[in-house]
């Protein structure tokens, strides 16, 4: 067998390691040292393991991550994303499908602070989806909204998957982080569009309910939702004015948190300690996946293998949108079995050598990266968003309700995907009004 042979056959086994349900991050390491033990030696193989794994994670740019997991949860447990749900819902109580739009505003406001999708799910299928199923919505619509919504996490900045794709192609944080903010907002605004046609067009969907907010009740949820406004245009602003860098906007945003939730009187140190806990524990779980992924680079360097696909595919055609578009099939496809960070650390070492022959912008397919990756988290059969949402709901609603709730929003996904492919300003222009 020759390098290529050994390459493709690791990228075989891998895949078929993490179908089976493997951890990732073991999947990638183990695959990666015993493909560089024969490619080159056993000692080789147990250099690298030793060296790239400390050189990987000592990496400045990732010290963005645990802080900004950090600002999340301390949002999350000390109450500011609490009062978002009801926020929103007096907001759009005269739009059709209302407490369906107030999920998906709701979810882009709190992804903003959790820069995950699970979580933003997570928080909103215990707080919306049963105001929804009380006021006689159709449980797709109820389910779907939230496992959709929640994906907007990975897309309204500060986005985690950003923090990653950015370490591993060498691309500027801070210029993704903007550039996914007209993309995040168009693609909440195009959710609630769809769910307002749909209702208008089918009451039954969400019968319309006449509740009349009082003028304490609505102070009350400006009250509440202010915080996050807050927070977002202060790591956000600094980004985009150069007061700080992205890595720094992660701790400066977590010092933010702290000082709103203090404000609030919500800060105490047992809140405090659990908040820390919970991002140490996510942040060694990314960790790990990343650590064997960088490995994993190594294996494909040596191998050659993604030189040869660069070259297969160039056969087939060098028009960069026909290749963004075979991307895209085999980023959804890959997106029904794998978590998102796989998919993205999985295909990165081997699509980088086709996108720079191409001279695709790396901001630009970042984000269209990242847009597909959304798709991918509610896509059957395993759409982890939806499991998240069937997790907090028990018997409540099954997973083919759920599942087929999602499929209005993923049409409309795709139609927002199309959008952003076809016109790159749409990423690029924020970015480009930077100061540097």
């Amino acid at each position: 067998m020759d390098r290529v042979d050994i390459g493709l056959l690791s990228l075989a086994v891998t895949l078929l390691l993490i179908a089976i349900r493997m951890p990732i991050g073991i999947a990638l390491a183990g695959v990666s040292f015993v493909g560089i033990g024969v490619l080159t030696s056993w000692k080789a193989a147990w250099g690298i393991v030793s060296a790239i794994p400390y050189n990987f994670i000592a990496t400045w740019e990732f010290s963005a991550v645990p802080m900004f997991l950090l600002m999340g949860y301390i949002a999350a447990r000390s109450g500011i994303t609490g009062g978002l749900f009801q926020g929103m819902r007096i907001m759009f109580a005269r739009v059709p499908g209302s407490l369906a739009s107030a999920s998906v505003a709701a979810s882009a406001l709190f992804a903003a602070a959790s820069g995950s999708s699970v979580a933003t799910s997570a928080a909103l299928s215990r707080i919306a989806v049963p105001e929804m199923l009380k006021a006689g919505y159709e449980k797709g619509l109820a389910t779907g909204t939230v496992a959709v919504a929640g994906t907007l996490g990975s897309l309204i900045p500060p986005s985690i998957l950003m923090v990653i794709y950015g370490v591993f192609t060498g691309t500027p944080i801070g210029e993704l982080f903007m550039a996914g903010f007209i993309p995040g907002i168009l693609s909440a605004i195009a959710f609630i569009l769809m769910i307002t046609i749909r209702v208008k067009l089918k009451p039954s969907l969400a019968p319309r309910t006449e509740v009349v907010f009082t003028a304490a009740e609505k102070r009350a949820a400006l009250k509440d939702v202010w915080p996050l406004p807050t927070l977002i245009l202060g790591v956000l602003g600094g980004i985009f004015a150069g007061v700080f860098t992205p890595t720094e906007a992660g701790a400066v945003g977590a010092l933010l948190a702290i000082l709103v939730a203090a404000l609030r009187r919500s800060l105490s140190f047992p809140m405090l300690w659990e908040a820390i806990i919970d991002a140490a524990v996510a942040t060694s779980v990314m960790f790990i996946i990343a650590m064997g992924a960088a490995m994993f680079t190594r294996l494909m360097g040596l191998s050659q293998v993604p030189a040869f696909i660069a070259d297969q595919v160039l056969t087939l055609s060098d028009n960069k949108y026909v290749v963004i578009l075979i991307i895209a099939a085999i980023f959804i496809f890959l997106g029904m079995f794998i978590d998102s960070i796989g998919i993205i650390l999985l295909t990165l070492p081997i699509l980088m050598p086709l996108l720079t022959e191409l001279d695709i912008n790396m901001v630009w397919f970042g984000i269209i990266t990242i847009k597909l990756l959304e798709i991918g988290l509610v896509t059957p059969p395993v759409g982890l968003n939806v499991y998240v949402i069937k997790t907090s709901l028990g018997n409540l609603v099954d997973l083919p309700t759920i599942f087929r709730g999602c499929t209005w929003f993923i049409a409309t996904d795709l139609v927002m995907l199309a959008i952003l492919i076809a016109f790159p300003i749409l990423s690029l222009f924020l970015p480009s009004l930077m100061v540097r």
